[in-house]
């Protein structure tokens, strides 16, 4: 007894155009034809159909089963192969629903490292704050992560710098330049005491000490104007004058006002 291509499709549950697709990529073999041009298709066909159907269903690409040939032994290594790849699949699927828990339930952001900036440190950040420290997060190491991942854990500081610098113009004054630097200078130092890493951040970054500095300094020219720019700079110039030991840079950043 022979099938038409359209009756094999049905038996196996696959449509057609699956039938002619494995035909074109060689999974599925030839059949005769009849007199009148119509495909007649064996059991042998069918059965093959049949295993392609069924180990597609399980996962494996076209590519793998062709690979596999037409032997109809029991494909061990490559279904224990695929079951690693699925469990993996699996964990990295549950890993990110636990990030999504997270982000829904308290509405942080999803450009970050999960946990990295709680909900209430988001609200306070401005825009510029905020892209900062993305940035930061893609070229800084562990330790300098970790850094500004505690700071932003803390409660909100009563910083010196915070609505006053993110409001301050780009045409600002000597002398408002002058009075928020040595505010922000001396909170800092501040900082630099009770987190020491946030001195020399970019100590362990992947890409090199070098690249992170001017990545940061990069983002930092294009997010503040030149009025804020100029603060940080006269702040970090104190600090660096001061008797403090630790020479940090850049000065400011979002996480550190």
């Amino acid at each position: 007894m022979a099938w038409s291509t359209r009756e094999v499709a049905e038996l196996a549950g696959t449509s057609l155009r699956a039938v002619r697709h494995y035909h074109e990529v060689g999974l599925l073999p030839e059949p005769e034809r009849r007199a009148n041009g119509y495909k007649q298709y064996t059991v042998a066909h069918l059965l093959r159909l049949l295993r392609i159907t069924r180990l597609a269903e399980l996962g494996f690409s076209l590519t793998q089963i062709s690979a596999m040939g037409e032997d109809d032994d029991h494909p061990a290594e490559a279904l224990r192969t695929l079951d690693a790849e699925l469990a993996a699949t699996i964990e990295r699927l549950q890993r990110v629903r636990a990030e999504l828990d997270v982000i829904l339930r308290d509405a942080t952001p999803t450009d970050l490292p999960p946990g990295f900036v709680p909900a209430d440190a988001d609200a306070r950040l401005s825009d510029a704050d905020r892209a900062l420290v993305v940035v930061m997060t893609r070229v800084l190491g562990p330790v300098g992560l970790r850094a500004y991942a505690d700071l932003l854990q803390e409660p909100a500081p009563d910083g010196p710098a915070g609505p006053e610098f993110d409001d301050l113009p780009p045409d600002a004054d000597e002398p408002t330049r002058r009075d928020l630097a040595e505010r922000l200078a001396h909170h800092l130092r501040a900082l630099y005491v009770d987190h020491p890493d946030l001195a020399h951040p970019h100590t362990d970054a992947p890409g090199g000490a070098a690249f992170a500095a001017q990545t940061v300094g990069r983002a930092i020219r294009e997010l503040y104007n030149p009025a804020q720019i100029d603060v940080m700079r006269r702040a970090d110039a104190l600090l660096r004058a001061g008797d403090d030991p630790a020479a940090p840079g850049p000065a400011r950043s979002g996480a550190a006002r």
